[in-house]
């Protein structure tokens, strides 16, 4: 029987053109998918559930059986995406919660329960409930409401590397074709893919739950709904039905206003336009055993003019493509022009989804022109290479036939850990002639794909597709664990031998980056350009991570892995790299520090530092322009050390460890790569963070596991405690008194500062990394599994129990207490060297707020600090004196230094009223001063205080700086800061002014959305940052209501053009987390206000962690 075939649409193919097929069946119906003969009886309940203390929420009604639902927990999980509850079901109880129901043999036949996230149930008048009208039954009119919107509601603007969505999109009732409805992709109704569901709920008038592809794919996500081709089928809790899904008619132009509805001439021409697009398709199964498939065939049809979209062949008869068969269809597609390749697959469902085709046939029913296609070939993921869709070219009288070109496709895997996937890999490759469709990526030359580092190589057959344009690539998100993160591709055409660089280098991962799951990529002009880029953004990344090392005042060695000695500098002034580890010339002193170029001073002979003269290696007279180094940051964490006079010139030694030059020896017998290590990196109340990659922390999680995928963020934060020398406990930071440890075996933060938190510190020379054995269990040490879980393993010199540290604040040697500075009676406060920035595009970081857990308030230099870095700074108490602890942060035009904890070790009590107390800092390479900030924490017995006056004397130059500010800094009164910023003045004005900030904080209309927790901001902007600001006095009596609008005042010296917010909310329990809509910052004066969207709970879960903070990245300005 000759049929006619409806269009589907596949989400990543072609979205420009359409198809249109119908049943020549008068029925139209569409076969059932086959089933085994062999039936069991189940015992199904019909349940209904409701939401703890809403009588608005109608409930849902579930089938409970052993088929689809084999746990209690999958039932809890399957409720959670159904019942609107804050943080998922949790708990079910019987209606009067009295009761609740742990296993699935408890519930009963017919009979209703209550949901909710926690213990606490509130009742529900169930009999209200029931009787509550569905959404679609409203006063208004939903139908009107989606069909006249305004013409100028768009898509949400997608990010960069993202397809843009379509403005009109076509929604089919699952298994009725007829049942349609056109909806638009508005920022409203595409807030998050529930609610664009619950949207679709109220416009098709039945309560829709999944959505699926034409083609029966699910569509998992809001990405996967932007990126589909125009049409998706809206599905209850059922499975996907097939059927003819026709878009045909959504795809033509609207009628224009003012013309009326009368057939012209001209609708003439476009009917025989259509005419001339149909065509009679004949499939031939090959005939012999197993030939036949129980899957869905598709076909797509390439034209000069446009192409078609997936067209699937099926009947009502169920008996379609069986061995032998030839089955025969009529297809309306419209014009294509003349057909030049035609792609065959399937979606390999069924019982016995594996097809063999012999050949297909194509007739052109208006010209008559005929075409035949000798297939011969399996569809099949255990036949052949394993593909179940298939390019082939049309053979034309006079047309150049394109080649069946077998791509070979390398997608690299990021080296960071968890960077792996589990899910289903999709990809789509572009060209001038053409595209592939969508390709499921499932048999790599590797055993395991897409794990972290490694590189999968893949075959991709397609009738060439000439020069390559770009790529969409992305995964399903379905499996556990399938955050992906995507180092590059590059696809080689051997037909040409050219090679396509496709370089992302980002996160597919709805919890990290953007949240987006696929991305569109464009090719690079060539693949060497590509791996020039690639290397310059490790040289970046790496020196991000490593800078640190090079601040003023740290002490270095360099080890050079070919000679295995240490850099010298001896008293002669030769240099030489066969030292030891222990020698005392081979120790270096940062003494200056711009950017990247660096004097390094020898430790033991202060007037020698290390210089490159006329391209050898020698000691000259610190301090001069002459003895400046480029510190050269690659990609092993290496560094090559060039002089700055002579570009070029760098420190190379031979195998022997003596100076080399560029024509002493062969290439291997040299090297200029060395490793930089820290002096004094694990003294005692040291906060360090144990890096596992360049962007990756050991962190501590909520439950008490530990994972080396975590953000370098406070999160990763360790304190360290000394017992004795190499022997540590690392005590987090975040939590007090959770301690790393290895115990039975296993490895976790749940340490109470025992034996079992004992470690050796292990250093690795070929890496600049250290290892943690346990001092208990010899033989153990803190390791990484693949997905970053911490785990206690055997040493191995992989980098699974390799950890690079990161000073964040220095420790000290005595830990009873400082050491007074050299001829200096006075105590000097020392500033961490991490945080003194120095360059400008980066001046300052949010401080961390004033807390003394996070601030070690008596640390101190092991070096005596230069003259020129030394200040005086004076602080004078009005009639109020406190007992809280004083933080100071001094800004200048190339850095800043801060939080300084301005206290004393004696016992002379500090900010009392009327009181002057004098202190000493160092400020290091920050420019020139512009403006402090000083406050208190709010702790002790009077956390209020009045600040009169700051001044800062420099004690060499003698140059002063008057801050006067009568002010009182406390919670209880004016606007509730505890901090405050201070301009430097200059001729009587400011340098910069003070600005106060209007700052309105939206809280979302999410059920729970308000939160009673304290929440903080930071504003960032072209100079610097407001520090972090407690939003205390708000213009509403309660903060952070449900759907409510604070306003709050943030007084800061002029940050410039406002970039980004720093956002914390310290809610300590769920009930307490926060969802934010967005926050606007409006500046006096301006016209325009900066919009910072957020649009998520706070704190919130990512690759396993919480984060209390987040950063939003100004929308615009409106």
């Amino acid at each position: 029987m000759l049929e006619k075939l409806q269009v589907s649409s596949k989400m990543s193919e072609t979205p420009t053109s359409f198809s249109m097929a119908h049943l020549t069946s008068s029925e139209g119906q569409v076969p059932s998918p086959r089933h085994s003969n062999v039936t069991h009886p189940v015992v199904a309940k019909r349940i209904s559930f409701y939401k703890s203390g809403d009588p608005q929420f109608g409930g849902v009604r579930v089938v409970v059986n052993p088929r689809s639902f084999k746990t209690f927990d999958a039932l809890l999980d399957n409720l959670s995406r159904k019942v609107p509850l804050p943080f998922g079901v949790r708990n079910i109880s019987t209606p009067r919660g009295r009761h609740s129901i742990t296993r699935l043999e408890e519930l009963e036949d017919g009979e209703s329960y209550l949901c909710s996230h926690n213990r606490k149930v509130l009742p529900v008048d169930l009999d209200k409930a029931r009787r509550r009208p569905r959404p679609w039954l409203g006063s208004r009119s939903v139908s009107t409401h989606v069909h006249l919107r305004s013409a100028t509601t768009t898509v949400a603007t997608t990010a960069p590397g993202m397809l843009r969505a379509p403005r009109r999109l076509v929604v089919f009732r699952n298994g009725d074709p007829k049942t349609k409805r056109v909806v638009l992709l508005s920022r409203r109704v595409t807030q998050s893919f529930q609610v664009f569901l619950q949207h679709l709920t109220q416009v098709m008038q039945w309560p829709v739950a999944k959505l699926y592809a034409t083609d029966g794919r699910k569509v998992p996500s809001l990405q996967a709904v932007i990126l589909s081709s125009g049409a998706v089928v809206a599905a209850g809790r059922e499975p996907f039905k097939p059927g003819n899904y026709d878009i045909q008619k959504y795809s033509l132009p609207a009628t224009l206003p003012g013309i009326s509805q009368r057939v012209h001439r001209k609708g003439k021409a476009i009917l025989e336009k259509r005419k001339s697009g149909n065509w009679k398709v004949s499939i031939v199964t090959s005939d012999f055993p197993n030939a036949g498939t129980s899957s869905q065939i598709y076909i797509v049809l390439y034209g000069q003019c446009r192409s078609s979209v997936p067209i699937y062949l099926y009947g009502k008869d169920g008996t379609r493509f069986q061995n032998g068969h030839e089955d025969i269809f009529i297809l309306t597609i419209g014009d294509i022009g003349m057909p030049f390749k035609i792609r065959v697959g399937h979606t390999n469902s069924g019982c016995s989804p594996s097809w063999h085709c012999k050949g297909i046939k194509l007739q052109n029913m208006n010209s008559g022109e005929k075409f035949y296609i000798p297939v011969q070939r399996w569809l099949a993921q255990e036949r052949e290479d394993g593909e179940i869709c298939r390019e082939f070219p049309i053979l034309n009288k006079g047309q150049l036939v394109l080649p069946v070109t077998k791509y070979e496709v390398y997608i690299t895997t990021g080296d960071l850990w968890n960077a792996g996937t589990e899910a289903n890999v999709y990809l789509s490759i572009y060209g001038r002639k053409g595209d592939t469709g969508s390709r499921k990526l499932f048999r790599s030359k590797s055993s395991l794909k897409f794990l972290r580092g490694q590189t999968d190589t893949f075959f991709l057959e397609a009738v060439n597709l000439g020069d390559l344009c770009k790529i969409v690539i992305g995964h399903d998100g379905l499996s556990p664990g399938n955050g992906w993160f995507l180092e590059d591709v590059v696809v080689r055409d051997p037909t040409t031998n050219h090679e396509y660089a496709f370089f992302c280098h980002r996160w597919l991962d709805k919890g990290e980056d953007d949240g987006k799951i696929v991305r569109e990529i464009y090719a690079r002009n060539n693949t060497i350009f590509s791996v020039r880029k690639k290397l310059e953004l490790k040289r970046k990344e790496t020196w991000a991570a490593e800078s640190w090392k090079f601040m003023k005042g740290n002490t270095l060695q360099f080890y050079n892995k070919l000679t295995g000695g240490f850099v010298r500098l001896h008293p002669d002034g030769t240099v030489d790299a066969a030292g030891e580890q222990t020698d005392k010339y081979g120790l270096f002193d940062v003494i200056f520090n711009k950017g990247n170029i660096c004097i390094f001073q020898s430790r033991e002979m202060r007037h020698l530092s290390l210089t490159l003269d006329n391209g050898a290696a020698t000691g000259m007279a610190s301090g001069g322009a002459v003895s400046e180094l480029r510190v050269l940051s690659q990609p092993n964490r290496c560094v090559v050390l060039e002089s700055v006079r002579l570009p070029g010139h760098t420190l190379i030694v031979d195998r022997h460890g003596k100076i080399a030059d560029e024509s002493s020896a062969g290439y291997a017998e040299r090297s200029k790569e060395f490793l930089v290590f820290v002096k004094g990196i694990f003294l005692n109340s040291a906060v360090v963070i144990l890096a596992t990659s360049l962007c990756q922390a050991l962190c501590l999680q909520p439950n008490g596991t530990c994972t080396g995928a975590g953000n370098q963020s406070e999160q990763s934060h360790w304190r360290v405690h000394r017992v004795s020398s190499e022997i540590c406990m690392f005590e987090s930071v975040k939590t007090a008194r959770m301690y790393l440890r290895i115990k039975d075996g296993h490895c976790n933060g749940m340490g109470t500062g025992d034996a079992d938190c004992h470690f050796k510190i292990k250093k690795n020379l070929e890496n600049a990394s250290v290892s943690l054995e346990s001092l208990k269990s010899p033989g153990l040490f803190v390791g990484l599994q693949p997905d970053g879980q911490a785990k206690a393993i055997i040493y191995t010199k992989d980098e699974s129990v390799c950890f690079y540290p990161r000073v964040i604040q220095f420790g000290r040697e005595n830990p009873t207490g400082m050491s007074a500075t050299p001829n200096q009676g006075e105590e000097e406060i020392h500033v961490p060297k991490h945080q003194e920035e120095t360059q400008p595009d980066s001046m300052a970081r949010c401080p961390s707020p004033l807390s003394s857990e996070q601030e070690n308030r008596h640390s101190c230099s092991s070096e005596t600090p230069q003259s020129d870095d030394r200040w005086k700074v004076l602080v004078l108490t009005g009639d109020t004196g406190t007992q809280a602890n004083v933080t100071l942060w001094v800004y200048g035009t190339e850095g800043v230094t801060g939080p300084i904890s301005l206290t004393k070790d004696g016992p002379e009590q500090l900010f009392l009223p009327g009181q002057e107390d004098e202190f000493q800092v160092v400020l290091r390479s920050i420019g020139e001063i512009y403006k402090i900030r000083i406050g208190h924490d709010g702790t002790g017995g009077q956390p209020e205080w009045s600040l009169q006056r700051v001044t800062m004397e420099h004690i060499k130059s003698k140059k002063t700086l008057n801050f006067v500010k009568n002010m009182c800094l406390s919670q209880n009164r004016a606007d509730g800061d505890l901090v405050w910023e201070l301009p430097v003045m200059k001729d009587g004005e400011p340098v910069f002014p003070l600005v106060r900030y209007r700052v309105d904080v939206y809280t979302g209309q999410l059920k729970q959305a308000e939160t009673e927790s304290e929440v903080s901001l930071c504003l960032y902007g072209e100079r610097g940052d407001s520090g972090l600001r407690l939003l205390h006095t708000s213009n509403m009596p309660v903060r952070f209501q449900r759907g409510q609008i604070d306003t709050f005042q943030i007084e800061a010296v002029s940050l410039g053009n406002l970039q980004k917010v720093l956002l914390r909310c310290d809610a300590r329990e769920k009930p307490q987390y926060w969802y934010c809509e967005k926050v606007i910052v409006k500046e006096p004066g301006a016209a325009s206000e900066f919009i910072f969207t957020c649009e998520r709970w706070i704190p919130f879960m990512s690759q396993g962690l919480m984060h209390s903070e987040i950063e939003l990245y100004c929308q615009g300005e409106d």
